[in-house]
């Protein structure tokens, strides 16, 4: 899920948002095609942000020769296979569950999702906004909920996906195809090249976050308890839900589509949809993808623009996270959102997107 412009603005800050200017542009490499790309200034954005571990690195070079054999993770295969087929044996069961239990299941993929797209992601990947105490704590327990690796773990990865993206040290990279894009990295043991980068972050940032290490310490618990038994037990405990019912729609069937409007993030919206902001990279916009991961979807402006707490130029459209940051800023539990300027991604459009902004 790298960013790239002219010298067109420098920074300025409000009392709760702030706008992002870029500079400069230079020919590098991004996978096999050589393409322009711009430069950020990155010691201004670091010093606003604290890191810039998610800005594409064109000085990386693929290693010449065969590509290592791939080395099957059966354990994981195992795992994956019996959790969708429980949740195709979920849905047979949604019509015999009451409308609480249904209810309670979306509400559980609500919070779990945002612990992905306001926490992980946009909080603590790209550092494009800041939370209060509170708000990390909450946002660390929905984390829990969703069980896609602890947060540590996590940013560690997405940075390394947005520094080398498409190229061997992506951990999911979509020049791989949909299928290994969406799933099949996990399913495999990594690159040796993401392993490599991965070790050479900078996450100091991420380790000195006391609630992350925390999470970190205590995750398989967290998940046993928030992603598999709260979400159980609530049904059968409150309106005496069928505990079969139970266990399998909030839990199992919420889990399986949560993780699976994560990774479509990393395969369709890498390929599928227009590209308005930057024509030279894969990521694309892809709205459907933004209704499912709640505003995740707008990925060709989100590569451009990493560092933007909405992730997205269109505000709360088909943007339930951007909703969500912006409650919290009202709240008094979140402030410093990242914003890119309208200037500045028009002059982007213009200077490097496919021309599909003109037609809507």
């Amino acid at each position: 899920m790298p960013a790239h412009l002219l010298q067109e603005e420098e920074f300025s800050s409000t009392s709760s948002t702030t706008a992002v200017g870029t500079v400069t542009s230079r020919v590098t490499k991004n996978g096999n095609a050589v393409v322009e790309k711009d430069l950020l200034n990155h010691e201004d954005l670091a010093g606003d942000r604290g890191m810039v571990d998610d800005i594409f690195d064109e000085t990386y070079q693929e290693k010449e020769g065969p590509k290592p054999p791939l080395r099957y993770v059966w354990r994981n295969i195992i795992l994956m296979s019996l959790l969708h087929l429980g949740a195709l044996f979920a849905l047979t069961l949604i019509p015999s569950a009451k409308i609480q239990t249904l209810a309670w299941a979306v509400l559980c993929f609500l919070v779990s999702a945002l612990g992905i797209t306001a926490g992980s992601h946009r909080l603590w990947s790209h550092r494009s906004y800041k939370a209060t105490l509170p708000l990390r704590i909450f946002l660390t327990i929905a984390n829990s909920m969703a069980f896609q690796n602890d947060i540590y773990e996590w940013v560690r990865d997405h940075r390394v996906h947005h520094k080398f993206s498409e190229t061997d040290a992506d951990p999911h990279n979509a020049m791989r195809g949909f299928f290994f894009s969406h799933i099949g990295w996990l399913l495999v043991r990594k690159h040796p090249d993401v392993i490599e980068k991965g070790q050479k972050l900078d996450l100091s940032d991420i380790k000195a976050d006391k609630v992350v290490m925390f999470q970190r310490r205590y995750y398989k618990p967290s998940v046993v308890l928030l992603c598999f038994t709260l979400p159980a037990v609530v049904p059968w405990y409150f309106w005496d839900e069928s505990i079969i019912i139970s266990f399998f729609i909030p839990a199992i069937l919420r889990y399986t589509l949560g993780l699976n409007a994560t990774w479509l993030v990393n395969s369709a919206a890498h390929m599928f949809g227009n590209r308005p902001y930057d024509q030279n990279i894969n990521p694309r916009e892809n709205p459907l993808v933004s209704l499912g991961a709640l505003g995740e979807g707008f990925h060709n402006y989100h590569h451009t623009f990493p560092y933007d707490y909405s992730t997205s130029e269109f505000g709360w459209r088909f943007n339930l996270t951007t909703a969500f940051i912006d409650l919290m800023c009202f709240l008094g539990l979140a402030s410093d959102r990242k914003k890119v300027s309208k200037e500045v991604i028009l002059a982007r459009k213009m200077r490097t997107g496919d021309g599909s902004h003109k037609s809507g």
